[in-house]
């Protein structure tokens, strides 16, 4: 009898300790009532992952590579390829910004072209597609826009491979 008692306690007891574990709240001593301790099996919350600094979209232009805000990037025919220079300085920084990257190598999704960075004269990191440096046009407010296109003829949206789309704006 005292066998089947002892059981029967111990039952009861991991019983109120597996309810205590999956949520049920305690009293204390005190009479205040408070949260669970999660169970130490318990995994850890997911945390979204940040932007890629390139990926591609749709645009009226195709596929075309745009930057973690979704903003489309250019191209300028005035920079030389692989110099490790922008030749968009001054006041031409200020219509079209330099797409910059954090430390490290620079996190693409969907572009197959070959990615580096380059430091500009003013310390930042500027990326590049295929050797080229890449800006984003100032007057593009939305995602998906291309209102740089063509821009004197010398800025371009790119494609994922890295190469300019010389197709005007519709």
């Amino acid at each position: 009898m005292n066998t089947r008692l002892s059981i029967a306690m111990a039952a009861l007891s991991l019983s109120a300790l597996a309810l205590t574990g999956c949520g049920a709240s305690t009293t204390t001593s005190t009479g205040t009532t408070s949260a669970p301790a999660a169970p130490a099996t318990s995994a850890a919350p997911a945390t979204s992952a940040a932007p890629a600094d390139l990926a591609t979209a749709k645009t009226s232009l195709g596929t075309t590579v745009v930057n973690n805000k979704g903003m489309s990037v250019y191209v300028f025919d005035k920079d030389v390829k692989d110099s490790g220079k922008s030749a968009c300085t001054g006041a031409c920084l200020s219509i079209w910004s330099a797409v910059t990257a954090g430390s490290g190598t620079p996190v693409v999704e969907g572009v197959t072209g070959k990615v580096g960075v380059i430091t500009t004269d003013a310390g930042t990191r500027q990326v590049t597609l295929n050797g080229m440096p890449l800006y984003i046009y100032t007057k593009d407010t939305a995602p998906g826009d291309v209102k740089g296109q063509g821009f004197n003829k010398i800025w371009w949206v790119i494609n994922p491979t890295g190469e300019k789309i010389s197709t005007p704006a519709g």
